[in-house]
């Protein structure tokens, strides 16, 4: 069984940053990794995936350029680093791990808030 916690999210005014980390317990190994939000009223959206080596991330185009997704396989940890945050960003974050390229991933976190004041 896998358990993911998030941590990192806050409250930020615009063009700020923050940092989410995800740690998983149990075996993940090398596992695709990532990052989905939603926001009120709107349905979960796709932010970022990382491949189990790391070498390849793939990104919403709304936080490319913005976002940046990496992981530490040492921790069995994958984090989100989100630069020049915007209003639009606000949003419950929540981490994913073990997908396919449809995207369905097979454990998830709570989710963490993030709020990006204008």
């Amino acid at each position: 069984q896998v358990q993911l916690v998030e941590s990192g999210g806050g409250l930020v005014q615009t063009g700020g940053s923050l940092n989410l980390s995800c740690v998983a317990s149990g075996r993940t190994d090398l596992a695709n990794k990532a990052w989905f939000r939603q926001a009120p009223g709107k349905e979960r959206e796709f932010v970022a995936q990382i491949s189990g080596l790391g070498s390849r991330s793939t990104y919403a185009d709304s936080v490319k350029g913005r976002f940046t997704i990496s992981r530490d396989n040492a921790k069995n940890t994958h984090y989100l680093a989100m630069n020049n945050l915007k209003p639009e960003d606000t949003a419950i974050y929540s981490c994913a791990a073990v997908g396919d390229r449809s995207l369905n991933f097979a454990y998830w976190g709570q989710g963490t808030q993030v709020t990006v004041s204008s």
